[in-house]
């Protein structure tokens, strides 16, 4: 599934996609905050493609201009989530090259999603999920209309091997057709 907006392609991620992975992957600034240790390799890249993003409804973030990956945006559900949810509910996940931030590019990326959940999945609710002190992640969950449901303290994070407080965020399917969006 190819999903497009005004600026973006997202797509479906690809062993080609590795070396750009890397490129963004690799940055300190990116993966730790949001719950993940950075790349090391270009093959760790590759990897990473083959086992975590190569799944349905995770996405490439692309630029329309070159089709580059640059960032990703997805969409877990169940036992795949880091909530367990239930049947038509899922959690929305992002991150963006640091040469991208401040372009609007990720709340795009969040807000085609949210469409895509609702109209085309029929899902009823969305979350989301940020980690104490990320407040950019913060910021692109309310630009897209998500609202603070609860915190998990003292959350075991086992792939980084720390505890970490976790703000919840929500959004329904009510509130995004009554204009949220």
């Amino acid at each position: 599934m190819i999903l497009t907006t005004e600026r973006l392609i997202l797509r479906l991620w690809e062993d080609s996609d590795a070396e750009s992975l890397y490129e963004y992957a690799k940055d300190e600034r990116i993966g730790p905050v949001a719950g993940w240790p950075a790349h090391a390799d270009v093959n760790e890249s590759l990897q990473v493609i083959r086992t975590v993003l190569g799944v349905p409804e995770n996405y490439a973030v692309c630029l329309k201009e070159d089709n580059r990956a640059i960032g990703c945006v997805g969409l877990t559900t169940g036992k795949q989530s880091n909530m367990d949810l239930p049947e038509g509910e899922g959690e929305i996940g992002y991150w963006i090259g640091v040469p991208f931030w401040g372009q609007g590019l990720i709340p795009e990326a969040v807000r085609e999603l949210i469409r895509h959940a609702f109209e085309d999945l029929n899902y009823e609710v969305l979350w989301c999920g940020y980690f104490e002190g990320n407040d950019k992640s913060k910021r692109v969950q309310e630009k897209c209309g998500f609202r603070y449901h609860h915190t998990n303290k003292d959350v075991l994070w086992k792939i980084m091997g720390d505890i970490r407080t976790e703000h919840i965020m929500r959004l329904t399917k009510e509130d995004w057709l009554s204009g949220v969006k």
